[in-house]
C-alpha cells in the first residue's frame, strides 16, 4: 500500500472512529462504553497492521478529547488494545485472533493500566475492578462489531484475504 493511501485509509478510520463514538455508546459502570472505537481498532489492525492501528486509535482519543467528547481513558484502551489486536492478527491472519487482542489489550490490560493513569492524571481513586466492567463491556461489543463488519467486507471482496 503506498503512503498515500495508507494515510487516506487512515484518515478515514479516524473520522469513522471519532464520529461513530458519538452515535454509538452506552452507559457501562463507571465509564461510557465506546464500541465504535473498539470496532475501529479491529478493522484497522487487520487492514493496516499493528502501528498504524495504534496510530488512528491516539489520534482518535486525541480528537475527542480536544471536542470535549472523551476522557484521558480513550488513550491507554484504545492504544494497547489497537497494538495487540494487530499483532494477534500479524501473527496468525485470524481476524477473531485480532477481535481476541483487542478484548485483552483493551478490555483487560488497558483497564489495569488506567487505574494509575486515572489516579495521577484525572485525580480519580477508582480501583481496578471498577475499571475491568466497563472496559469488558465495551471492547468486547466493539471487537465483535469489528469482526463482523471484516467478515462481511471480505464475502463481498472489498478487503483481500490473507496469503495463509
Amino acid at each position: 500500500m503506498n503512503r498515500t493511501r495508507l494515510l487516506t485509509t487512515m484518515a478515514i478510520f479516524v473520522a469513522i472512529g471519532t464520529l461513530g463514538s458519538q452515535l454509538l455508546w452506552f452507559p457501562a459502570g463507571i465509564a461510557k462504553a465506546y464500541p465504535v472505537q473498539h470496532a475501529v481498532n479491529v478493522m484497522a489492525a487487520i487492514t493496516l497492521g499493528p502501528i498504524p492501528a495504534v496510530g488512528i486509535a491516539f489520534t482518535i482519543g486525541l480528537l475527542r478529547n480536544l471536542l470535549g467528547l472523551g476522557t484521558l481513558l480513550a488513550f491507554p484502551g484504545g492504544m494497547i488494545g489497537a497494538l495487540l489486536a494487530g499483532y494477534f492478527y500479524k501473527w496468525s491472519k485470524k481476524p477473531w485472533m485480532a477481535a481476541s487482542g483487542e478484548m485483552i489489550g483493551s478490555g483487560m490490560i488497558g483497564a489495569l493500566f488506567s487505574v494509575p493513569y486515572a489516579n495521577v492524571l484525572m485525580g480519580s481513586s477508582a480501583g481496578a475492578l471498577a475499571f475491568l466492567p466497563s472496559f469488558l463491556i465495551s471492547s468486547t461489543t466493539g471487537a465483535l462489531l469489528g469482526l463482523f463488519v471484516v467478515s462481511r467486507l471480505r464475502q463481498s471482496n472489498a478487503i483481500p484475504q490473507p496469503n495463509l
